[in-house]
């Protein structure tokens, strides 16, 4: 199966690099272009204004993302991908990314990493893969951190 345009999504994890470079391996076998995503989450607090965060640091912390995904952008593109462009998101993750999807209907592959939690922690902290792989217009490949060597 070939693949025409493929998502990445990316939260820096250890799982994002992993998913990152199974997504440059196949956009590079496929000669397909490589959408990268990062959906920046403003913390709950911050929104509900409980506690008061300067419009400064809040950019701040927009302009870290911003600069740490073009980083894995030129990552991306040292792995072999040849038509790699980024997206910044505001939002909650699975949303955006499955929105995102929804936008440009060429993308017909979403990758992303999992932190592989269950039980309780993946109760109170539910899973932006499992939210994304039930929204998504299209399929998605989880890909599994691998444990430290």
């Amino acid at each position: 199966m070939g693949f025409h345009k493929i998502m990445c999504a990316i939260d820096f994890s250890p799982g994002s690099r992993d998913a990152l470079a199974m997504a440059a391996e196949l956009a590079r076998d496929a000669n397909a272009p490589l959408v990268l995503v990062h959906a920046w989450e403003p913390m709950r607090w911050a929104i509900a204004g409980e506690i008061p965060i300067a419009p400064q640091v809040m950019q701040g912390m927009v302009d870290t993302d911003q600069a740490q995904l073009a980083r894995w952008e030129s990552h991306a593109k040292e792995l072999g991908a040849r038509n790699v462009t980024t997206r910044f998101l505001t939002g909650a993750a699975w949303d955006q990314i499955a929105f995102a999807a929804r936008e440009d209907p060429e993308i017909d592959l979403i990758v992303m990493g999992t932190h592989g939690r269950t039980g309780l922690k993946h109760a109170l902290l539910g899973s932006v893969a499992e939210k994304t792989v039930r929204h998504a217009p299209c399929p998605v490949l989880v890909v599994r951190a691998r444990e430290a060597r």
